[in-house]
């Protein structure tokens, strides 16, 4: 074999089966052709280019983000080319290799603008994170919680816009966010399931048994939980208890600290089990820069110290400035997840929330080479998407 045939990526490695201390992962073009121990190496790899090693250093799989709204300055809302570059570059560069474009609560034009760009982009080489597709953060949600979404875009839940957008962009809408107590929703829900794009609650006002209707008609998730939602009374479980109880929902969180508590983290991390707890950044544009005044979607941010809020609506909280490779480690240091569990929320989980849980998610033989390389304390040294190596 000719040394170009691929390279050699040694170290701890983390597969399904466990942490590898004495791994070797070889990169076959895009895709990953052995995972192991270093000692089981075929002799075939024995001319592949080594990638200088680092000391102590730790491969696992590339964080998968489906609720992202921008970075580096860029909304997903004004796509052209130049912003989806530089958003994907962005989070590539903090350990994000598949992530989806997140809308927000918008006219219908607006979002037809991103579907498209978004389509567009997908049709060609994408240098950076890949977009699985889009995730529609409304406009199908609850006036009563809007958070940082604008109240006068909201409608109410229609398949004929979805069947529209479908039709014109097959498979590129992936997640839907929706207020299952609206009218129409759970008829939504159902076509959603049925087309096997991700039915999510979020912005609701709903009820626990509107939530356990919403679920039957093949509800699956919980975006952000806790933000913009009726909160756990003892009495009145609301929509926060039934996310935290019913094991049929997966429950995105946004480990910042800020949206949640650690300590409400601690309590959904343990109560969430298997796939059902899913790591995400809700990143705005500001993530990357500095404080300052931003927008998310129409509507103007201010942030300090890290810290996104709406300008115009008593300091509601807007967005985040999270990455992922921060997130993973606040998992582990904040909530206590073992370096397995964190990975799983940041990886394997979401890519099942996607259906690609066979591609990408976990380091195995066969899938592609989204891998992160990290120092002993968890620091992001270098990153491969699809085995080009980004960073």
């Amino acid at each position: 074999m000719s040394s170009t045939t691929g390279q050699l990526l040694y170290g701890k490695v983390l597969t399904p089966l466990g942490l590898i201390e004495n791994g070797v992962i070889a990169v076959s073009g895009a895709t990953i052709s052995y995972a192991g121990e270093s000692k089981d190496l075929p002799s075939a790899y024995a001319e592949w280019l080594t990638v200088p090693k680092e000391k102590n250093g730790l491969l696992i799989p590339g964080f998968v983000d489906v609720h992202v709204h921008g970075g580096d300055g860029h909304d997903f809302m004004d796509s052209n080319r130049e912003t989806l570059d530089a958003i994907t570059r962005f989070h590539s560069s903090q350990g994000t290799t598949t992530m989806l474009a997140t809308t927000m609560t918008a006219p219908k034009a607006d979002i037809d603008n991103v579907l498209r760009e978004v389509n567009a982009y997908r049709a060609e080489e994408m240098p950076f994170a890949q977009l699985a597709g889009v995730h529609l953060e409304g406009p199908f949600i609850s006036p009563q919680w809007p958070g940082a979404q604008n109240p006068a875009h909201i409608v109410l839940p229609t398949v004929s816009w979805l069947e529209e957008w479908e039709q014109q962009y097959p498979d590129l809408i992936r997640q839907v966010t929706l207020a299952p107590e609206r009218e129409g929703a759970l008829e939504v829900i159902s076509w959603l399931r049925d087309k096997g794009i991700t039915p999510a609650l979020g912005h609701t006002d709903a009820t626990y048994d509107q939530v356990i209707a919403a679920v039957e008609a093949g509800l699956s998730q919980a975006v952000h939980a806790f933000n913009a939602m009726t909160p756990v009374h003892h009495r009145k479980p609301g929509t926060a208890g039934a996310v935290l109880g019913d094991q049929r929902i997966a429950a995105e969180l946004i480990a910042d600290g800020i949206h949640v508590h650690p300590a409400v983290m601690s309590i959904l991390a343990r109560m969430k089990t298997s796939s059902n707890l899913i790591l995400i950044t809700d990143a705005m544009s500001a993530a990357g820069l500095g404080d300052g005044e931003y927008t998310l979607g129409d509507q103007p941010v201010n942030v300090s110290g890290g810290i996104a809020t709406l300008k115009n609506n008593d300091g509601a909280l807007a967005g985040s400035t999270l990455t992922m490779i921060r997130g993973f480690r606040n998992l582990i240091a904040d909530v206590g997840l073992t370096l397995e569990e964190a990975s799983q929320a940041a990886s394997l989980n979401p890519a099942i929330s996607l259906g690609l849980e066979q591609q990408i998610g976990t380091l195995e033989t066969g899938k592609l080479a989204d891998i992160l390389l990290l120092d002993a304390d968890l620091n992001l040294r270098n990153v491969w998407v699809q085995g080009r190596q980004i960073v």
